[in-house]
């Protein structure tokens, strides 16, 4: 699965990526540990960020936000 996961991710747009990993964060406890791991993974590269994120929720619920999970009950405004 952690092919088609880096596959899927690969082809997003960076509108999407963002879109995806707003939806993700949204369903995330917000604590400086949890954002502070992502910043170590992506050290001042905002796609490698989005793209962690992703990954972590991938690994937790087996799809992107907008497909599976909690996130998929995440309406963002620019959605309505």
């Amino acid at each position: 699965m952690i092919g088609i996961c880096e596959l899927e991710l690969d082809n997003l747009t960076l509108r999407q990526l963002q879109q995806e990993s707003a939806r993700a964060l949204a369903t995330f406890d917000a604590t400086s540990n949890n954002l502070s791991k992502f910043n170590k993974m992506a050290h001042h590269d905002s796609q490698k960020w989005y793209k962690a994120i992703l990954k972590d929720y991938i690994e937790k619920y087996g799809n992107l936000p907008s497909k599976i999970g909690p996130g998929k009950e995440i309406q963002l405004l620019l959605d309505k």
